[in-house]
């Protein structure tokens, strides 16, 4: 009777199940933290030990790099569960949730994904910290004198953030790895892993329309082009795109259910959070396809316009030329081969996850392969940015070279 009774709270408290606030203020702490400690840390390595003074304010910022560092496995062991049996929903909650209970039918084969992609993420990690730390560093010394560099700075925050998240994916994804950490990643993680890429998108379009008003319209009168403007359209573009996200946290509120010793991220979200999902889907498809539509259009543009100054300054207008194609390629070849492939790939795989298209088990784990290594050519682009910044901005080639070669940026360079 009373193990009777035992099961019956249990049961009850699973129908009650709601994560706590902690692990996100922890999630929210955590690139915070980071981002601060990595500048202390970066500027207190350049300062000579002259004093007591910094020799404690070194060792103080050690400690905080490495109290930052357990965030996230604190943030996961802090995730609401009492057991495994609370983990596992019932066959009467799986019964209440037919298009969730169809979909997790199929067990996810993760032979390939759990061992290949985790090194494949470690090794991009490690780069995208190193040059988007160093993007990061340069621009922040660099004042917002344009709409570019406004840009600029806030497609650099938005590749760091999304950095950031690489370390608890490659831990969720790694064969073995801890459930309430991928619960927590599939919650909080993935939502900002994907909302940043998005950002990164939108501000790249932004870009494109910024450099098109500059070159091919420069003596025309346009409030984008004033830095206040620029300001408020990026705070827009991260509030709005937040906003947007914020569902997709708040609607996974099922208890997480581990099918074939894995846990899915569709298996935690309620029919209001599937029915999002793939609304939320389509919405990015239509940001992403119309962000590469107006980079073709405007740089397209913009090509033209150079070709036709060198050819009336009667300069060397091949070389001029064959310069400014190779800039536009590169700016619209890194989006398309980077984010093209992703989106191909993303609309029948989401359909599959949330019930609106039904298909072999075996289809849906070739959907899966193909969104996840396509999902991971997206991510390279946090390491290809960097290279966006060399090539358009000559404020950031010229403090980059300087500070590479530890010389003093001129007056007339800065801004």
């Amino acid at each position: 009777m009373p193990s009777n009774q035992t099961s019956h709270n249990d049961s009850k408290c699973d129908s009650h199940y709601n994560p706590t606030i902690v692990p996100a203020l922890y999630f929210l702490m955590f690139p915070i933290a980071l981002l601060l400690n990595g500048v202390a840390a970066w500027v207190s390595l350049h300062l000579k030990s002259t004093s007591t003074f910094v020799v404690y304010l070194k060792n103080l910022v050690a400690a905080d790099v490495i109290m930052t560092l357990i965030i996230p496995i604190k943030a996961a062991s802090d995730l609401p569960v009492t057991g495994t049996k609370n983990a596992v929903r019932s066959t009467k909650d799986q019964k209440m949730n037919n298009t969730v209970s169809n979909i997790t039918k199929c067990v996810r084969d993760t032979s390939i994904t759990a061992v290949v992609f985790p090194c494949l993420y470690s090794i991009l990690f490690v780069v995208a910290l190193i040059l988007n730390s160093l993007a990061a560093w340069i621009f922040f010394s660099i004042p917002s004198t344009s709409t570019f560099v406004v840009f600029l700075k806030n497609v650099v925050v938005a590749d760091l953030l999304m950095t950031l998240t690489i370390p608890l994916r490659v831990l969720s994804d790694a064969d073995g790895g801890f459930w309430k950490l991928r619960a927590f990643h599939c919650r909080y993680s993935a939502v900002l892993f994907y909302i940043t890429m998005y950002i990164s998108i939108l501000l790249l379009g932004l870009i494109s329309l910024d450099r098109y008003l500059k070159i091919v319209r420069p003596f025309g009168k346009c409030a984008l082009q004033r830095v206040r403007v620029g300001q408020w359209l990026s705070a827009a573009v991260w509030v709005v795109m937040l906003s947007l996200a914020l569902p997709n946290v708040i609607l996974s509120d099922q208890p997480p259910r581990v099918s074939g010793g894995r846990l899915k991220c569709t298996s935690m979200k309620s029919k209001a959070g599937l029915m999002w999902h793939e609304g939320f889907n389509y919405f990015c498809q239509v940001v992403f396809w119309g962000t590469l539509a107006l980079m073709v259009v405007c740089y397209t543009f913009i090509s033209k316009k150079v070709y036709e100054s060198y050819k009336a300054s009667r300069s060397r207008s091949q070389a001029a030329s064959r310069r400014t194609k190779a800039k536009v390629f590169v700016v619209v070849g890194v989006f398309f081969i980077c984010f093209a492939p992703f989106h191909f790939a993303r609309v029948p795989y989401t359909l599959t996850q949330t019930g609106s298209m039904v298909s072999h088990c075996r289809a849906q784990n070739a959907f899966f392969i193909a969104k996840e290594t396509t999902l991971w050519l997206s991510a390279t682009n946090v390491c290809l940015d960097p290279l966006i910044y060399v090539f358009l901005c000559k404020v950031f080639r010229k403090k980059l070279t300087a500070t590479l070669c530890r010389k003093p940026l001129h007056k007339a360079d800065r801004g």
